[in-house]
């Protein structure tokens, strides 16, 4: 298996701002720019899924894998002979919101996976992670 993550730590939002960030999937597309859009009927809860639709490719279903408000919640893709999970984690810590995303890949396919589309994500993480505490910090 293949695993990477990026933490950063702040002051500028609660683990509730971040968890109302996240679970408003509907409204993604408002602080996430490499996405076209992504919706999801009913709730933020373990078993239930949305699509996502990244700019320039072709839309993807994402279950919600794992789900524990406020603290955490494991997004899972299924490609051809590979998985891909999401673990996004929020802790608070003296030195503030400690927020972690750890992108990992496994199967047979996962090399082929983690190249065309793992590596991009855990590439752009920096950068992603302060526009979304910069925007959940409004919420």
């Amino acid at each position: 298996m293949w695993t990477k993550s990026h933490t950063i730590v702040t002051k500028e939002a609660t683990k509730e701002q971040m968890w109302k960030l996240f679970s408003d999937v509907n409204n993604w597309h408002k602080w996430d720019k490499g996405i076209d859009y992504a919706k999801m009927e009913g709730k933020f809860e373990q078993g239930n899924a949305f699509e996502l639709k990244p700019k320039g490719n072709g839309k993807v279903k994402i279950e919600l894998y794992e789900t524990i408000e406020n603290q955490k919640f494991i997004d899972l893709t299924k490609f051809p002979l590979a998985k891909m999970y999401g673990e996004h984690t929020f802790e608070e810590t003296p030195e503030g919101l400690k927020i972690t995303t750890k992108m990992s890949v496994e199967g047979i396919l996962g090399f082929l996976w983690r190249k065309i589309v793992a590596e991009d994500i855990v590439n752009g993480l920096p950068q992603e992670m302060v526009e979304q505490v910069k925007y959940a910090s409004k919420l």
